[in-house]
């Protein structure tokens, strides 16, 4: 079929964030299926059967590293560590058309096991996916496969040019949702801010705006920093990991009054959750570091932590579980889930 070649294609293609939660028993143990039905895409199906058992894939596009904790000591450190927490990251609270949906940290969102990325949707690339193809993703994985999750960027599409221009995949999913006529409590939208020196009280608010323009919402389930507001070697995309204090101190991360603190981004995105326009926040890009920082900052200051983390994870990408992410994310520690890229 047409559409199911397309999904194939998004799944091989972009940094199509197809996550992938990772099992806490070292990382080992069988792999969950996409979906119970036959007819249906099964993530094992991708994986050579001499891979299979061993877990770093456990089908999961955000929960956290931890699939299969749940149970009651999991909730009960998630109530201990937070008294907002409406339950552990990554518990599975209901399926819908053969689709897992789990908890997002300690938040009320309900995220499927897989989602659909957007990196290269309408982008300058020559074997890009255009609008059709695009909607017909969106048609096969929401409309019937029980998929809700949609994470783009107002960089997106990567790379831009010529027609394409930066904002242009979420000007997609809106203009999608308008014509399908879609539920906005159907689809969980992740969109980014870009990162770096942009990221400050001011453009948190303006750049959101300018998300919600073009999706054409009135709320934005989840807000993540695209990269640190700070200097960051996690942040490299495959360059080295170790710490530069050379770079830390460079002017231009330390003039102007320096790299927005923690206190400074936790109050900004609490003031977009009163004002009703979004639900939830995150980071992309960071470190066990970035992600413990704000969520100690934010319940000191008692408003809302970060409820995911973004990063580059696979089979051969392990980054987060080696610089210990998926301990701090835990639901007996932060309590925050994990979105995987370049999971295959």
């Amino acid at each position: 079929m047409m559409v199911l070649s397309k999904i194939g294609t998004l799944f091989t293609m972009m940094a199509a964030f197809l996550s992938l939660a990772v099992s806490t028993s070292a990382f080992s143990g069988s792999m969950v299926p996409m979906s119970s039905s036959s007819s249906s895409l099964r993530m094992d199906s991708l994986i050579p059967k001499r891979f299979q058992r061993r877990t770093i894939l456990q089908s999961s596009l955000l929960g956290s590293l931890f699939g299969g904790l749940g149970g009651d000591p999991a909730k009960a450190a998630a109530s201990t560590n937070s008294p907002k927490a409406k339950g552990p990251t990554n518990e599975v609270v209901k399926t819908v058309n053969g689709m897992k949906h789990r908890r997002l940290g300690g938040s009320d969102i309900l995220v499927s096991e897989l989602g659909l990325g957007t990196q290269r949707w309408v982008s300058a690339d020559y074997n890009s996916p255009n609008k059709d193809d695009c909607y017909k993703f969106m048609d096969y994985a929401i409309l019937e496969k029980g998929v809700n999750l949609l994470d783009t960027a107002e960089q997106y599409p990567i790379p831009a040019g010529g027609d394409a221009k930066e904002g242009d995949s979420e000007r997609l999913i809106g203009q999608w949702m308008k014509d399908r006529k879609v539920q906005r409590d159907k689809v969980v939208i992740a969109t980014k801010i870009t990162g770096g020196r942009n990221v400050t009280p001011k453009n948190i608010k303006a750049d959101c705006e300018g998300s919600l323009k073009r999706l054409g919402t009135d709320y934005i389930d989840v807000y993540q920093l695209h990269w640190p507001q700070r200097y960051s070697p996690q942040s490299n995309w495959g360059q080295s990991l170790a710490y530069n204090v050379d770079a830390d101190s460079s002017g231009y991360r330390r003039n102007f009054g320096g790299p927005t603190s923690f206190e400074e981004l936790c109050l900004a995105m609490e003031g977009l959750i009163q004002e009703g326009k979004i639900r939830g926040w995150g980071l992309c890009n960071d470190n066990a570091y970035g992600l413990t920082a704000c969520t100690r900052t934010a319940k000191g200051l008692g408003v809302t932590p970060p409820v995911c983390i973004q990063g580059d994870f696979s089979m051969i990408h392990r980054k987060s579980e080696e610089k210990g992410v998926g301990e701090a994310a835990s639901p007996f520690n932060e309590n925050v889930g994990f979105m995987s890229y370049n999971a295959l």
